[in-house]
């Protein structure tokens, strides 16, 4: 994604009105709302009306509504992030596009911690298909918002399921692990997190919770050497963010 420049430009002073003033309605038949079924003064109601009837799916770039969602990530404008991804998801006509658009979305709420509409819009990405290049992903991140949520029961079964979908997916591994440690299966844990480490996931948060795992099992000599591991790793980090 490159920053664009925008150049200057000189607005339209506009043709002013004919004579005789013929006046005009927004109360168009096109745009009339159902006052039983939204609120009239909600603003985004003219807009999601205007998007459905006035502008052609061809006419909108899903991929670039994306980026403009994940620019607003990137200030921490996440309000305005999740707005941008799901008006990208319902303009998609690819069902990769719209996936991510929904799996982003859920992103966007859950940084705000909202996590009953982030569990929405994973469901959402999950509808478009539950294999694919975004579903594990989605899968994963889902479980994660079920836990914050206090579903942890139904957490753990999507981070299998993110796993299932992609034996590769490293980050997916590491957050089996930790809701197989949750429930206090602690050898399931560290074979989980040791996948996840094959894979390239390596970090102090990931050995933390290995050695929190091995404490559990009774191996207290390996835990306090991943741990050791862990407390390196977060050093280095440390100092490269002073550089």
């Amino acid at each position: 994604m490159t920053d664009r420049e925008r150049d200057d430009h000189e607005f339209s002073s506009g043709q002013g009105f004919d004579d005789p003033y013929e006046g005009f309605d927004l109360e168009t038949p096109e745009l009339s709302v159902d006052t039983d079924k939204v609120d009239p003064v909600d603003s985004r109601v003219l807009t999601d009306m205007l998007d459905e009837d006035s502008v052609a799916t061809e006419e909108v770039d899903a991929e670039q509504l994306i980026d403009v969602g994940v620019s607003y990530v990137h200030i921490n404008r996440h309000e305005q992030a999740a707005d941008t991804f799901e008006r990208a998801a319902r303009f998609a006509e690819d069902d990769r596009l719209e996936q991510e658009a929904w799996t982003n979305k859920g992103a966007a709420h859950a940084e705000m911690e909202e996590w009953d509409a982030a569990v929405g819009a994973y469901r959402e990405a999950l509808n478009v298909a539950e294999e694919s290049d975004h579903a594990a992903t989605a899968e994963t991140n889902l479980a994660y918002a079920l836990w914050e949520s206090g579903r942890t029961e139904q957490a753990l079964e999507h981070a299998e399921r993110a796993v299932e979908i992609d034996p590769r997916f490293a980050e997916g591994w590491y957050n089996r692990g930790f809701f197989l440690l949750e429930r206090g299966l602690a050898e399931d844990a560290v074979n989980a997190f040791d996948n996840a480490i094959r894979l390239g996931f390596r970090n102090a948060d990931i050995l933390e919770e290995k050695a929190r795992a091995l404490e559990e099992m009774g191996e207290y000599d390996r835990a306090e050497e991943v741990a050791e591991e862990a407390e390196e790793l977060r050093e280095e980090a440390e100092e490269q963010l002073l550089e």
